[in-house]
């Protein structure tokens, strides 16, 4: 008996990272799990390796941006397994164009804005009805430790998930007596291969200031810095019953980067 026996998650951004990681998680538990995910390759990759593991998994192609995408996703979901229970939005991301807001091109802020705070929104917004319908659930959703303390060198990505922290307050407000939790994780650096290709000339000779500050944020995780299980283990202990008095919160968990200026 798993603690998501019966129980449906559908996740975003689930074919890759921290969010395959916990589909992969959530299936092992008895949950049926909708792979949302934009790009086939990695959704199918996904549900592939969750089926063959003996799990229960969906891929339905989805881009958060749209909100006819999610909204039509959300009903796809509950036409294959009945219900949906809970949502864990993990698409999202960043670019390397980000950077101080009084030089950046706009369409940075279009970008990163429309993937991070938008798609979170309009995933809440086509996911939580059919949450309540099922009689309540929980939402997991995605900040980072740059939304709890903002960052020179990344000024778009940290408003975008500054706004992921507000959001998820007021729907945790908005939705208690429906009985859905809303709570965030805001993760430090993590293992991903997103990550890793990103970050991998932090360590050269003679970084430029934007690869520097990378250097000494690297150097300043007192835990050091986690990997996608890491991740996913809060996220499931978050949408479970166990944290039935847990709501509007935010968890930080990013080895105490953010507890450590």
């Amino acid at each position: 008996m798993g603690q998501f026996d019966g129980k449906v998650a559908f996740l975003t951004g689930a074919g890759s990272g921290i969010g395959r990681a916990t589909a992969t998680m959530l299936a092992q538990e008895g949950a049926s799990v909708v792979i949302a995910e934009l790009k086939p390759e990695l959704g199918e990759a996904a549900q592939a390796a969750i089926t063959q593991a003996g799990g229960r998994a969906a891929f339905i192609a989805t881009d958060v941006t749209r909100d006819e995408s999610l909204r039509d996703a959300a009903r796809a979901a509950v036409e294959r397994f009945g219900r949906i229970d809970v949502l864990v939005n993990c698409a999202g991301g960043s670019v390397a164009q980000d950077g101080v807001a009084t030089e950046i091109d706009m369409s940075v802020w279009d970008h990163t804005i429309n993937l991070d705070l938008k798609g979170t929104f309009l995933s809440c917004r086509n996911v939580i009805p059919h949450i309540v319908k099922s009689g309540g659930g929980a939402v997991v959703n995605f900040t980072s430790w740059l939304g709890i303390m903002g960052a020179p060198f990344r000024n778009v990505y940290s408003t975008a998930k500054g706004g992921i922290i507000t959001m998820t307050k007021a729907l945790a407000a908005e939705f208690a007596e429906q009985r859905v939790r809303v709570n965030a994780i805001a993760p430090g650096v993590v293992h991903t291969e997103r990550t890793m290709r990103k970050n991998a000339d932090t360590y050269s000779d003679n970084p430029p200031p934007r690869i520097a500050y990378r250097r000494r944020l690297a150097e300043r995780y007192p835990l050091g810095i986690g990997y996608p299980e890491d991740i996913a283990h809060i996220v499931l202990f978050l949408a479970s019953d166990k944290a039935r008095m847990i709501t509007g919160a935010v968890i930080p968990a990013d080895g105490g980067r953010s507890a450590y200026l």
